[in-house]
């Protein structure tokens, strides 16, 4: 018995291949975004007005 390279069982989900990433997750990424820039130019409007 000869397997080729086309044999190889497929998994589920392996016919419907998304291009980019799911609305989900980049929701997640905008909001950690969000919340990370916030945290940064508030650290340094506070270092500013000390000084």
């Amino acid at each position: 018995m000869v397997f080729n390279r086309d044999d190889e069982l497929k998994l589920p989900g392996d016919d419907e291949k998304k291009t980019g990433p799911s609305m989900n997750r980049l929701a997640l990424w905008l909001v950690v975004g969000g919340i990370g820039a916030y945290l940064l130019i508030s650290g340094i409007v506070g270092i500013l007005a000390k000084g």
